[in-house]
């Protein structure tokens, strides 16, 4: 069987229903420009505190990056803790780092007030050192997190590691133990869902194609009619083609990142080769990440290509992962893969997150392969931002300048890719 083009999220998830059907008009308090986790989750906090809020959608809600990932919902920066101290201080280090470790309990939060039946799971995120050197360099990454900002962090040496996973390849591992996985494809619907019941008017397959000043607030464009709205929150990441989102386009780099979903395993398989059931990522720079679903499928993925996500790019990627799944896990050898797909990654150049207003526009994304938990929360922050609570942006104090050369198209990615692998090889 050939396995499926759309992810194992969108196959496993009942369609969303609470869309508006006819067209487009009238005045807003607020318009939400995209409708992943960031938009949904900030369109339900903004009705939830009495403002009229509209939310369109290019496609389907939580239909490209927020429904195409391998729902991790991990705590921890992109960076090493360490590195990011030495290069902002550690305050501001600190206040990051616990930014993400708080997202992780806001999207936990969200779905129980909610009512979202979303797999979260509490489980813990796995580091694994995929050379003898890379875990000389946990164990130096545990002491500093335990000093100076989580003490839920362990470390697991070579020793001990098969407690916690039986993978060919690895020499030990950091836990984060506050970390959680969810299944994306539920959160995001379930957040369109209790959207809709605080008042949130959404239309899909309404990409905003113009957008202008309208007195003291904005006029908005799309192929399904247009409206006007006191304020406009974009929560599009980088890909929106259109002009009015230029600025975002040229401060983002959009990569592909490639997942495949086996087949059901064995249970005896599962608890042997997963006993702790966590989040894994390896210490490599084109490195994997993968877990379990509730249903004992792995969900395997990384960056195998350095490309854009396509049908065939896709299949490509597949294949790589797939022979990467059967390297690392051998027992696995007659598992069929049942869903392989692509997804989107906007990295910012320094990989933190961007959130503020520029030119009028609120905006929140570049999340940089923590999405999952930092789109929801931080669309809930950016709510309250608009509300007038300057304070519940933690990334206010970064400037955002543009990528030189980077016009919106990553015509570099190759050549980013080869570096990394060289990386890897030399480190």
């Amino acid at each position: 069987m050939q396995p499926q083009s759309l992810s194992y999220w969108q196959l496993s998830t009942p369609p969303f229903a609470g869309g508006v059907q006819g067209r487009a008009e009238g005045d807003c308090d607020v318009a939400v420009i995209g409708g992943g986790f960031t938009g949904l989750s900030a369109a339900l906090e903004l009705a939830r505190g009495g403002a009229s809020v509209m939310l369109f959608e290019a496609g389907r809600i939580a239909g490209a990056a927020s429904g195409r990932n391998g729902g991790q919902c991990n705590a921890g920066t992109a960076h090493d803790f360490g590195a990011l101290a030495s290069a902002h201080g550690i305050d501001l280090a600190r206040k990051w780092y616990l930014a993400h470790v708080d997202a992780v309990e806001a999207v936990g939060r969200i779905a129980s007030r909610e009512g979202i039946d979303c797999d979260y799971t509490r489980c813990g995120r796995a580091k694994l050192a995929a050379k003898p050197e890379h875990f000389v360099k946990l164990e130096a990454a545990h002491a500093l997190l335990l000093k100076e900002v989580d003490p839920n962090v362990l470390l697991v040496g070579p020793d001990e590691l098969s407690a916690e996973i039986n993978a060919q390849g690895f020499y030990g591992a950091l836990v984060q133990t506050t970390s959680a996985q969810l299944h994306p494809g539920k959160l995001g619907i379930g957040l369109g869902e209790a959207a809709v019941r605080a008042g949130v008017r959404i239309w899909e397959n309404a990409p905003v194609e113009a957008m202008e000043r309208s007195g003291r607030g904005w006029r908005l464009t799309t192929p399904r009619g247009g409206v006007r709205a006191k304020q406009v929150l974009v929560a599009t990441g980088g890909n929106s083609p259109y002009p009015p989102f230029g600025w975002f386009r040229r401060r983002i780099v959009t990569v592909g990142s490639f997942v495949i979903a086996t087949e059901p395993l064995p249970d005896n398989l599962v608890g042997h080769l997963f006993p702790t059931r966590r989040n894994y990522v390896t210490s490599r720079i084109i490195g994997n990440y993968f877990r379990l679903t509730a249903d004992n499928r792995l969900i395997f993925g990384g960056r195998a290509r350095f490309a854009l996500s396509n049908p065939a790019s896709d299949a490509k990627s597949g294949r790589v992962l797939e022979a990467k799944l059967r390297e690392m896990f051998p027992e696995l050898s007659g598992i069929g893969i049942a869903a392989c797909w692509g997804g989107a990654i906007d990295l910012t150049a320094d990989r933190l997150p961007r959130a503020g207003e520029h030119d009028g526009l609120f905006y929140a994304m570049g999340y940089s392969g923590h999405g999952v938990q930092m789109a929801t929360a931080m669309g809930e922050r950016m709510a309250r931002v608009m509300g007038g609570d300057a304070a519940a942006n933690p990334f206010a104090e970064l400037s955002w300048p543009a990528i030189p050369g980077h016009l919106g198209k990553p015509w570099f990615l190759p050549m980013v890719g080869a570096w990394y692998r060289l990386q890897d090889w030399l480190h």
